[in-house]
């Protein structure tokens, strides 16, 4: 796999250097135990998997490649590069500003622009309409284009379902702007429509089962299909896609509701007639980071923290399959914690940053497992942990630790 250059200041000497180690001695990826990091009072157990992966160090790489190129020039970022405020605000201090923001509305007018401005499409890729807005102005869309190609094989699969006559169901976020770059192809190639989790998807299932009216599924899914969808008709023969961050686990098991909703409905020996069997779309990095969150889950340990962006939806799926089994403190960085005492952290269901007392436990030593999002730099992950373990006096040197690793 390609190395790509990150600028140093996103790099660790403790967070790197473990990833390192285990590179070294699981290079094909099997062991999903945690590294333990034990200073005595307090032992930390580092995900195997977590942090920057391959669509976002292209990305990274290829923005910071643009404002090397063109320093003369105008340099635009389409919306937010990747969900970590640390790197979007470096970017923004850097003299690149933003046309729209995470939701899709304009910050700066397209008509303002150029063709000898620069645009950044960010890793979630774009809409076939805001590609086409920007090529007529002049501007070379592809040229710094930092679209994931694990997004862009979701495209592909997309493509091929509508060649085979499949409507297609994407789970995923419909504000998302991965999902709304995904629907604009989809629609393009068959007819789509979105589903956001499993209960969704069983309201759909109602519809075809002939249990919901029409005016019942329009409340539901108003602005999530394509146009000239018609219900009644499009939904004898489906293939499901995904967001490439989405739970793996919900991703299959919408699957196989919908595949075992088209054998009740049709019989087992005309399924492929009505559901194309698709193999998941999620991209290696989703799934390697919640597999390692499942092998982090099995440690007994006190609190969860994890550090990433608050609008991140990778992100949001660790700290959802952490949540479900102890304390769980969703931080976009070491700012967040004021003290031994006090915690800030995020609710990203409810969309509110909490503020928790006492979140350390009155015991010794304490567990904490610590992880992070795929857009998350390691230099933010060892500044949580240096921040955690300047609240226990005696703990041992980070050096001493670091020759010491668990594996």
């Amino acid at each position: 796999m390609k190395n790509f250059q990150i600028p140093e200041f996103y790099k660790s000497k403790v967070i790197s250097k473990v990833k390192e180690i285990r590179k070294e001695n699981d290079p094909r990826k099997k062991d999903f135990n945690p590294t333990i990091l034990d200073f005595g009072p307090v032992r930390f157990h580092i995900a195997r998997h977590f942090g920057f992966c391959y669509g976002v160090e292209n990305a990274i790489e290829t923005a910071y490649k643009a404002i090397e190129e063109n320093a003369d020039k105008r340099i635009f970022l389409l919306s937010q590069m990747i969900h970590n405020p640390d790197v979007n605000n470096d970017l923004l201090t850097r003299g690149v500003k933003f046309l729209m923001d995470t939701a899709g509305n304009q910050i700066i007018p397209f008509s303002e622009l150029t063709k000898d401005d620069i645009v950044i499409i960010p890793a979630f890729g774009t809409t076939l309409e805001i590609e086409k807005q920007l090529t007529n102005i002049g501007i070379a869309v592809h040229h710094y284009d930092t679209t994931c190609p694990f997004v862009e094989r979701v495209w592909k699969k997309s493509e091929n379902l509508g060649e085979e006559n499949y409507t297609i169901i994407i789970h995923g976020k419909y504000k998302h702007e991965e999902t709304r770059a995904t629907f604009s192809r989809s629609e393009k190639n068959a007819h789509s429509i979105i589903v956001k989790d499993i209960a969704e998807s069983r309201i759909l299932g109602k519809f075809i089962k002939g249990e919901l009216s029409m005016e019942e599924f329009e409340k539901v899914f108003e602005g999530k299909h394509s146009d000239n969808f018609d219900a009644t008709k499009h939904l004898t023969r489906v293939g499901v896609i995904n967001q490439t961050t989405m739970l793996a686990t919900e991703t299959q098991e919408i699957a196989d509701y919908f595949k075992n909703l088209m054998i009740q409905k049709y019989g087992l020996e005309t399924i492929k007639e009505h559901f194309a069997d698709t193999r998941d779309t999620l991209c290696y990095a989703t799934n390697e980071n919640q597999e390692a969150t499942y092998g982090l889950l099995k440690e007994k340990a006190d609190l969860a923290i994890v550090v990433g962006g608050y609008n991140s939806s990778n992100t949001s799926h660790i700290v959802e399959l952490c949540e479900q089994k102890l304390p769980t403190y969703f931080i976009s960085s070491e700012k967040e914690i004021v003290s031994q005492k006090q915690i800030f952290h995020f609710d990203f269901t409810k969309q509110v940053r909490l503020s928790t007392e006492d979140y350390l436990p009155l015991k010794l030593p304490v567990d904490i497992l610590l992880t992070s999002g795929a857009s998350c730099p390691d230099s933010v992950v060892e500044a949580v942990l240096r921040k955690l373990l300047s609240f226990f006096d005696s703990s041992k040197k980070i050096e001493e630790v670091m020759n010491k690793i668990t594996l």
